[in-house]
């Protein structure tokens, strides 16, 4: 559907355990650019936003041509929920007469992503606007739920997955696909997002029609050798 509205949604906060994390230099350009930047190259997205509480993160964004949504400080908590960002963030749109049908969220934290992810992902979601969300993941079966344990009151271990019936081999190849959420940029559907009526946990916001777009690796910034693990991925694979 051509009249469909696309626009995206940078987000980061600052006071982070690594400090200015999403604007620290890596290969020249702030975190905050990778992201921000296969945005604006894909032809899917029309408008532009970015929501913090950060002078340096809102400023970076800025020179890229991204709109301010100055972020309340309750929403710029450590504690604080990502599904109540983006709602802030619909609202402004909403206020300024630009609310548009789907919203990229990206993560200013996370330079693993592409143009082309960006756009196939969007045009998934315009062939069926009753997908709810159109989110990257990747397999994972080393960390597999049927592997995970849990510490009981006593200091022992237990299965994490309580109803389990017959033998689970040690080998992860053995085991059925395990998919986790990257946490690099999500496809939403507004309407789902704001009639807020419950989808999968932990991110209700995603709605329950929740497609994947499979790849390698999702890389989030939070430590100061994840600046390098960024740099390598970027000479691989980014296209500036």
């Amino acid at each position: 559907m051509e009249n469909l509205k696309c626009a995206a949604l940078l987000t980061g906060r600052g006071n982070n355990t690594l400090a200015d994390k999403n604007v620290r230099d890596v290969l020249g350009h702030p975190v905050l650019y990778y992201p921000a930047n296969s945005a604006r190259k894909s032809a899917s997205i029309s408008d532009f936003w970015c929501s913090s509480d950060d002078e340096k993160i809102l400023s970076a964004a800025e020179v890229l041509g991204y709109k301010r949504i100055v972020r309340p400080s309750e929403l710029a908590l450590p504690t604080s929920q990502h599904k109540d960002c983006i709602l802030h963030g619909l609202k402004v749109m909403e206020q300024a007469g630009q609310l548009p049908d789907i919203v990229v969220v990206l993560l200013a934290n996370n330079v693993t992503v592409t143009a082309q992810w960006i756009t196939e992902c969007v045009e998934i979601m315009k062939k069926d606007m009753s997908i709810s969300a159109v989110i990257p993941v990747y397999e994972d079966n080393d960390h597999h739920p049927l592997r995970a344990k849990s510490l009981n009151s006593d200091g022992s271990l237990s299965m994490y997955e309580k109803n389990i019936t017959g033998k689970i081999s040690t080998n992860r190849q053995d085991l059925p696909a395990c998919y986790f959420c990257a946490h690099n940029f999500w496809v939403l559907n507004v309407e789902t997002v704001l009639a807020d009526q419950g989808g999968q946990q932990p991110w209700d916001f995603m709605g329950n029609k929740i497609i994947p777009y499979v790849i390698d690796e999702s890389l989030d910034i939070h430590h100061e050798e994840d600046l390098f693990l960024a740099s390598r991925w970027i000479k691989k694979n980014y296209v500036d």
